[in-house]
């Protein structure tokens, strides 16, 4: 098979299991305490991929200091992020959480304004933190009736603080320089943000939990190890490495919609119009970013391009 037939099989592993990962993060974690969950699953990726690197020659030298460059996106994307987001589904629809997390491109745009004082917006830009402010409104105009269940507004707002701590990881990695190949770091990843979840699983799970998980928890952490981490993540840098990294990047457009259907077949998760409103006006901010983004990218190429050629 030619190798970019494999890229593209790569990118609709990410598109689709990716968007499947909420639902079986919403049943492990409903007879499963969430952080020992998101522990196990995650620190058991990270061993597994390790002899997975030795097999294909992908092994390097690691010293301490690779090591703990590593650790910050673990903590900041598998703790902070990843970790976060499971607790939140004990309390909100697996659809829902999705939804939020679809806004992790605009929080990363912002947080790199910081990085990059003074610069210009373009209008596309603009319209896009527009919507992406508006889809965040009608996330809550949808949910105003169960906002005054405290587990649920909690829910609700750990999901937006998980979606912060992931886009700050992900302008870390992408503002740094590293020594390390992507597999390597994405085991260092997955277990020392494994490491994280198990010190927070300490302070806040209930172990009691532990008397009575079901079946369905135990098969959805097997399949979130195998299929969510080790798979779809492994075919995410393969699609990074043959693919232009804008046509990657259209599995967030692709996850949400994934989940919120599998949430309404699966779960008879909730549906209505300003769910559906408020999925479609941030994907469209979200694209807008995008591809202003793009463009941006793209002209300041050419000009670089242009001054190396007088």
């Amino acid at each position: 098979m030619k190798k970019h037939t494999l890229a593209y099989i790569a990118l609709a592993i990410v598109c689709i299991f990716w968007g499947t990962t909420y639902l079986a993060i919403r049943i492990g974690v409903e007879s499963f305490p969430p952080f020992l969950f998101a522990a196990i699953r995650q620190t058991s990726a990270g061993l597994l991929l390790l002899p997975l690197i030795y097999i294909f020659g992908k092994n390097e030298k690691l010293t301490l200091r690779d090591i703990a460059r590593q650790a910050v996106p673990g903590i900041l994307l598998i703790t902070l992020g990843n970790g976060i987001v499971g607790w939140s589904e004990k309390y909100i629809p697996s659809g829902l959480a999705a939804l939020i997390v679809s806004i992790i491109p605009i929080y990363i745009f912002i947080i790199s304004l910081f990085f990059q004082p003074g610069q210009k917006l373009a209008g596309k830009t603009i319209a896009g933190l527009l919507l992406g402010a508006l889809g965040i409104v009608l996330i809550f105009k949808d949910n105003l009736k169960d906002l005054g269940r405290q587990d649920y507004l909690w829910g609700i707002l750990a999901c937006f603080a998980a979606s912060l701590f992931w886009a700050i990881g992900s302008v870390y990695m992408k503002s740094n320089t590293f020594n390390t190949n992507a597999y390597n770091n994405a085991a260092i990843q997955f277990i020392s943000g494994g490491i994280g979840l198990f010190l927070a699983s300490l302070v806040f799970d209930d172990y009691g939990q532990l008397a009575s998980v079901s079946a369905d928890s135990i098969y959805a952490l097997i399949y979130l190890t195998l299929i969510g981490s080790l798979l779809s993540y492994m075919a995410y840098l393969y699609a990074i490495d043959n693919l232009p990294i804008l046509l990657v990047a259209t599995y967030a457009y692709v996850n949400p919609v994934i989940a919120i259907i599998l949430g309404v077949a699966v779960l008879n998760e909730a549906i209505s119009i300003f769910t559906v409103l408020a999925l479609l006006v941030t994907l469209c901010g979200v694209y807008l970013i995008n591809s202003s983004y793009a463009k941006k990218t793209a002209e300041s190429a050419s000009n670089e391009n242009k001054e190396a050629l007088k």
